[in-house]
């Protein structure tokens, strides 16, 4: 298992990390206001997020019968390969990093704004590769019926965000987090696309693969 925050990393990896520590610290503690501790404290709470769920269900279902069912079953599928990967895979058995909280040497300067500092390890972030997963499986297989769904890209970004700004990740956690998340959800959706072909709203342009 790699072990990050020893300082014992080759040139390259430790000036990443330097750079990792000098972002975090201006996104904890400098780039800050009340509004945005509030904001995004609320953001990154799971059950804010349940009506955007339910409405996807509901809106995929009623306008695409048997294949918005096997859509919703994919997107469960996404979120299910992501969390193997970031939460068991990599943080149980190849990288092993102390979240930020966790850092004796961040406890005098940090703002931890959450209600608890998870034990697990920091990198990669799950928060990041799951909501990028399915942001990506989102806007790739229903951007056909409306542009609109790109804003699922910024939903997952400032989800991510928050929590740099909140004390439990790294950037570089939610960066790789992220990157991961994206190639897991652009996968499903192709393979989504080539079962199901390309979702439209209008039965005037017929799907294709």
């Amino acid at each position: 298992m790699i072990l990050l925050d020893t300082g014992a990393h080759p040139g390259l990896l430790h000036k990443i990390l330097q750079g990792d520590y000098w972002l975090f610290s201006r996104i904890n503690q400098d780039w800050t206001c009340s509004f945005l501790d509030t904001v995004f404290i609320f953001i990154r709470e799971a059950e804010l997020w349940v009506p955007f769920y339910l409405f996807l269900l509901i809106f995929i279902t009623l306008n695409f019968g048997k294949k918005g069912w096997l859509w919703s079953l994919y997107l469960v599928i996404t979120a299910i390969i992501s969390d193997l990967i970031s939460s068991h895979l990599i943080k149980d058995h190849l990288v092993f990093r102390l979240r930020p909280c966790n850092n004796a040497l961040w406890a005098d300067s940090m703002r931890f704004l959450a209600n608890y500092c998870p034990e697990s390890s920091s990198f990669t972030s799950s928060h990041a590769c799951n909501h990028f997963t399915m942001a990506v499986f989102i806007f790739n297989t229903l951007r056909h019926t409306t542009p609109w769904w790109g804003l699922v890209l910024a939903w997952a970004f400032f989800i991510s965000y928050a929590q740099v700004y909140v004390g439990v990740h790294y950037p570089l956690d939610i960066f790789c987090g992220g990157i991961l998340g994206s190639l897991i959800g652009w996968t499903v959706s192709r393979v989504f696309r080539v079962q199901a072909g390309t979702l439209h709203l209008s039965t005037n342009h017929p799907a294709h693969a």
